[in-house]
């Protein structure tokens, strides 16, 4: 299996779903203030709750379960050394286990459980957000919502293209990496095995071919651009315009609903 195929970050999915008709600047509101209530949130029922609401979410965009969990693999790795690091830093509270030196806290489990479900949360609504906001959308929600910021000068449209791009080429970039360890490999280079030191050079062989390849692609972006008559924001029309709904208001609705409630939970 592929980078692309574990990282689906970054990836659209069309379908005829209710979130995928929601305007983007709804989702990424939705997203901001769903950031900040994750690290608001003190207990698991408050966490049970989001990701409750986030489950309903991945049922209603109509997009397989799979496609989510795939988007989980890549951050297992760093799930587990944060709770192997809580677990064996974080100290006060009643012992839970002890063995010599070895020693797990009460508040190092909560910490390792509370750090281990935001980054759980954190990553299945931004994949929620990817799979079903395309990139062009993506990039007008981002340009609407930064408006303001053009009264003080900032390049507003240009920064939401930036974002939307390198959300684009993230699975392109995997599948490069994939390619330039296969080639290596062929050349007998050798990744798991030997010194750490070893292995460190012989990353050097996949980092600088992907350097170059990123900026032939970049200026192959840059060039097609320009071909087609890109001039920054400037004298530019669009084909369509984005629009609030009743959609976006039942969405809020809900969401809103959802908010009271933690509220409730908290206090």
């Amino acid at each position: 299996m592929s980078f692309s195929e574990y990282l689906t970050i970054g990836q659209y999915i069309p379908t005829h779903s209710f979130l995928h008709r929601l305007d983007p600047r709804s989702k990424l509101l939705f997203v901001f203030i769903y950031i900040i209530v994750v690290f608001f949130i003190r207990d698991y029922w408050g966490y049970l709750l989001l990701f409750l609401f986030i489950l309903v979410g991945m049922i209603i965009s109509k997009i397989p379960f799979s496609y989510y969990w795939k988007g989980l693999i890549p951050i297992l790795g760093l799930i587990l050394f944060t709770i192997i690091l809580h677990l064996t830093m974080t100290k006060g509270g009643a012992i839970y286990f002890q063995w010599k030196w070895f020693t797990i806290y009460e508040n190092g489990v909560y910490q390792a459980g509370f750090v281990s479900i935001r980054l759980l949360l954190l990553v299945f609504v931004a994949t929620m957000l990817t799979h079903t906001t395309s990139p062009i959308d993506l990039t007008m929600g981002l340009e609407k919502l930064m408006l303001p910021l053009k009264k003080f000068r900032v390049p507003v449209h240009e920064l939401a293209l930036m974002m939307s791009i390198s959300l684009r080429f993230i699975p392109t970039l995997l599948d490069e990496t994939e390619k330039i360890i296969k080639a290596q490999k062929a050349r007998g280079a050798n990744f798991e095995t030997g010194p750490i030191h070893r292995r460190l050079l012989t990353m050097v062989s996949i980092v600088i071919p992907l350097l170059i390849s990123a900026f032939k692609r970049a200026d192959e972006l840059a060039t097609a651009m320009e071909a087609r008559g890109y001039r920054g924001e400037k004298g530019r029309t669009r084909l369509r315009t984005i629009t609030f709904s009743w959609r976006d208001l039942l969405f809020f609705l809900v969401f809103g609903f959802v908010l009271i409630l933690l509220w409730f939970l908290r206090n």
